[in-house]
């Protein structure tokens, strides 16, 4: 009796035993076929999931192991040379080649994100790039502003010395010298190709002429800040929006639209037969995949309107960081450490957009991409590291007709959205209802 009762107690665990090796036998079994589990295929984020109709023969092929070894050889030789005695040039030259070797990984590695254009792996030294920076920030946020500025003068000697004072303001007479004195100021053409760039990243018109407006209207807010921001009002108007903000971003606009109606077809290059054809294969390959145009529209919804003005602010704000981090860390506008900032912040925009785009606006995206969430962290870095140094440093307090102006201009931003996505659906829907009692 004592036997039978303890079959039957361990008769139920001998079942979930079994159903449990069988289940696994299923799996592996289905594993072997290609097929995979739900939780494995299933990908709430952005991150692009290929099938066998987008597998491109030109940049599918995995290069891991050539790579390491290429690596490895790489660091062997720097193994192997004579040592230098110059501390500062070993210093830099060590933290090059370790961004560089986390790169390489983040290269190999990282997954693919909704961009594929030149190759995959371009996007992913990107992210890498973007971690990178997001770090030094973190680095630079936890020193204080004097340790700060020296710590770029280990990058640069010329560097650690306080900017000239430089105004826009002081001449606005429409005279030819004044004129021609801003048109060929180094940053017209800075303007126009800024544009170019922007009118690439956000894919609508309309937006690039709210942002662009925008921008004027917050150097006329805070010219008691930065003297930059003083500029004469043609300046403001016609040289920089009509002029260099406008060419920019309707070339910018055109190449999307061009992209847009494009026909694309794709090859491997082993499937080509002529060398020309080759030719114009390999010289597509810098161009997009496929292109998805962007439907901003901020009154269709309030998450449209909310995601507009959310893209809108992140816009303006990594704009006027460049302004103040180059005052408060004494690094002159045209320096490279500037132009490295502004080319990286293009890169990072490019895919970081698009994965903020589709996370807004596709119901079934429910984790934000890897590249937006790094681009919202580091300008949001950047800031803390604006307010930490900048304090007692812009003692100026703004002008009354600068408060007046941003108090009812919130509360028209603010006011806007209750009447358009609140009361007026009511109001129209009590309306209907009472033609219907009619």
């Amino acid at each position: 009796m004592a036997d039978q009762h303890a079959a039957e107690v361990a008769q139920p665990h001998l079942k979930s035993r079994q159903a449990s090796s069988a289940s696994s036998i299923s799996f592996a079994s289905e594993s072997s076929l290609g097929d995979k589990p739900e939780w494995f295929t299933k990908d709430t984020s952005v991150q692009y999931q290929k099938t066998l109709a987008e597998v491109d023969p030109a940049v599918d092929t995995p290069r891991t192991l050539t790579i390491l070894g290429a690596m490895l050889l790489s660091l062997v030789y720097v193994a192997m040379t004579p040592e230098l005695d110059d501390t500062m040039t070993n210093v830099k030259i060590g933290v090059v080649a370790s961004i560089g070797v986390f790169c390489v990984f983040g290269m190999l590695q990282f997954r693919d994100s909704l961009l594929l254009r030149p190759h995959p792996a371009l996007w992913r030294v990107v992210l890498s790039l973007g971690v990178v920076y997001q770090l030094f920030l973190v680095f630079l946020l936890f020193q204080n502003k004097h340790d700060a500025r020296r710590f770029f003068t280990y990058l640069d000697p010329s560097l650690g010395v306080p900017l000239p004072e430089k105004s826009y303001g002081d001449s606005c007479e429409l005279t030819y010298d004044n004129v021609v004195s801003q048109v060929f100021d180094e940053f017209v053409l800075a303007h126009a190709l800024g544009w170019f760039c922007k009118a690439l990243i956000l894919r609508d018109y309309t937006f690039c002429w709210i942002l662009s407006v925008m921008f004027e209207v917050m150097e006329y807010s805070l010219s008691h800040q930065l003297n930059n921001f003083d500029e004469c009002w043609w300046d403001h108007w016609i040289l920089d929006v009509l002029i260099c903000n406008w060419l920019g971003m309707y070339l910018g606009v055109k190449t999307c639209e061009y992209f847009e109606m494009k026909q694309y077809s794709w090859q491997g290059l082993a499937e080509i037969p002529t060398l020309r054809g080759k030719m114009k294969r390999s010289i597509a390959q810098f161009t997009p995949k496929s292109w998805t145009k962007f439907e901003w529209d901020m009154t269709k919804s309030f998450k449209s309107y909310c995601t507009v003005l959310f893209i809108l602010a992140m816009f303006l704000i990594c704009e006027l960081d460049a302004f103040y981090l180059k005052t408060l860390l004494w690094i002159p506008p045209a320096h490279s450490i500037n132009v490295i900032r502004i080319l990286l912040y293009f890169m990072f925009g490019i895919p970081g957009v698009r994965e903020a785009y589709q996370y807004f606006h596709d119901v079934n995206c429910k984790r934000i991409g890897p590249q937006a969430w790094l681009l919202i962290g580091s300008i949001a870095t950047e800031v803390l590291i604006v307010c930490k140094f900048g304090q007692d440093e812009f003692p100026n307090p703004a002008p009354k007709e600068v408060v007046y102006f941003w108090a009812a201009f919130l509360s028209l931003l603010t006011a806007f959205p209750i009447y358009q996505f609140f009361l007026l659906p009511k109001l129209q829907g009590n309306s209907k209802g009472k033609l219907k009692a009619q």
